[in-house]
């Protein structure tokens, strides 16, 4: 039977997927007709609140004809936890958070708003870094960080690489937080978790129709398996704008939530007897259409047990190798090490990976010529750029080295195995148990400071030990 006979679902490549037009081409004079009175200025924190400053469409569209457009804020608007500022940081000094145009999102949630994100740069060159192209680079950038990776790992270093990101948004829908009641208790995809004319089912179309109005590819929703709790599942996007979708879906569920009476929350364990709540993240990995300039170490290509192609092997190979030390930036509150746990179809505890094994850390789903990677390990409350920039860096470290897959796929959990069999398949890293060990573990990984950068590592983990307390 060919390939072609095996494939099944929808199949993407990176030069088939629509980005978002809104901010595209002459998008200025589309704000004057469309409506448009507000923009939502906003940025992602380290502890994934987003915040914003509203500005009202004429005084946006005279800050555009700026030379360096864009607003101050204060140098300490990544380091606040509530009304503590976490040692490290400062109020002393200013960023310029400079717009990015392609970001741009009408809210159909917010009729007469549109949201736009944007980049921390510095307001002048500071002496460290004056002269340099890039000189104006805040390495604290939650956004500024995930484009860089890609960017450094697929030009920089000519790895001739690109990704597609998709995210399954899982959220529950409370009709009250004290004490806790869910909008429902329908089970796993059930009809009756959305009754026609009732407020869940009122609710998840109306998020259903702000998404895509604002330029989302909606795939489908439906019930899972929690009471109240619901799943979004979005198309994929490059690693950037996909984060950005992120953001502009949880906007959009907490808001329509709002509006509806309800309380959205992404926790990843509100209930202790049933299931979490994650964001499973679907990465592929494809090379560039155009072979690259400096050819990095090609895999051996001695692992013929799958069908997995040399780069998502290298890939896989090094991510495993790294996933343990990675929860603090994909998994960063206490209540996302209640919801790891083994034989429930969360993750598991252990780094591995199985082909549609939901019992593994990394699934691999697709056919033979169009797979792509499951990442478990990753729930709502992660910045999703920072998320992904440690995802995607240590993956792209197995690229460049041309590793090949050393640890086996597991068909069962991986707890189930003897330690022996464990060893013998290449399973040897297990997820810290709590969030602390989690951050102490980052602190000390080379592979990790190397990626995200030692500046950043060390003040991300000092907002996320604050967030904690």
């Amino acid at each position: 039977m060919s390939g072609g006979c095996l494939a099944f679902g929808l199949q993407y490549l990176p030069a088939s997927v629509k980005l978002p037009t809104y901010g595209q081409g002459h998008v200025l004079e589309k704000l004057k007709s469309d409506g448009t009175r507000y923009i939502r200025f906003q940025w992602d924190d380290y502890t994934n609140i987003t915040r914003y400053r509203i500005i009202p469409v004429t005084s946006f569209l005279e800050l555009m004809s700026a030379s360096r457009p864009g607003i101050g804020l204060t140098m300490a608007a990544l380091g606040i936890v509530g009304t503590s500022l976490v040692p490290g940081f400062s109020g002393t000094g200013e960023y310029l958070y400079t717009p990015d145009l392609s970001s741009l999102r009408p809210c159909a949630y917010a009729p007469g708003h549109a949201s736009l994100m944007g980049w921390f740069e510095e307001k002048l060159p500071t002496r460290e870094s004056a002269g340099r192209q890039d000189d104006l680079k805040v390495p604290l950038c939650p956004r500024g960080l995930l484009r860089d990776i890609v960017k450094y790992f697929s030009k920089g270093k000519q790895l001739g690489v690109e990704f597609l990101v998709g995210v399954e948004t899982e959220f529950i829908l409370l009709k009250s937080t004290d004490p806790i009641s869910a909008v429902n208790d329908a089970p796993y995809s059930a009809s009756r978790g959305l009754l026609a004319g009732s407020v869940a089912e009122k609710c998840l179309e109306d998020i259903a129709d702000a998404l895509q109005y604002g330029g989302i590819d909606l795939l489908m929703y439906h019930t899972e398996a929690a009471p109240g709790q619901y799943e979004i599942v979005t198309g994929p996007l490059p690693p950037l704008e996909a984060a950005d979708a992120v953001i502009y879906t949880h906007e959009t569920i907490i808001n329509i939530a709002a509006k509806h009476g309800l309380h959205a929350t992404f926790s990843p364990r509100v209930y202790t007897d049933t299931c979490g709540t994650a964001a499973h993240t679907h990465i592929s990995v494809y090379p560039t259409p155009q072979p690259p300039a400096k050819i990095p170490p090609a895999n051996p290509n001695t692992n013929k047990k799958t069908t997995m192609t040399p780069l998502e092997r290298s890939f896989l190979q090094s991510l495993l190798e790294k996933l343990p030390f990675s929860t603090a930036f994909t998994m960063p509150t206490e209540a996302s090490y209640e919801r790891v746990r083994d034989g429930i179809w969360s993750c598991g505890t252990y780094a591995c990976w199985g082909k549609d094994n939901r019992e593994s850390a990394v699934r691999l789903t697709g056919p033979p010529d169009a797979h792509h990677f499951e990442l478990r390990t990753i729930d709502g409350t992660a910045n999703p750029h920072i998320a992904l920039a440690t995802i995607l860096g240590l993956g792209l470290i197995g690229i460049e080295k041309g590793l090949e897959l050393l640890i086996e796929e597991v068909d069962a959990s991986a707890v189930d195995l003897s330690v022996e069999e464990r060893e013998k398949r290449g399973i040897v890293g297990r997820f810290e148990r709590t969030l602390s060990a989690a951050r102490d573990i980052a602190r000390r990984d080379t592979a990790i400071n190397d990626v995200l950068g030692k500046e950043f590592v060390q003040k991300y983990l000092a907002v996320n030990e604050v967030r904690g307390l």
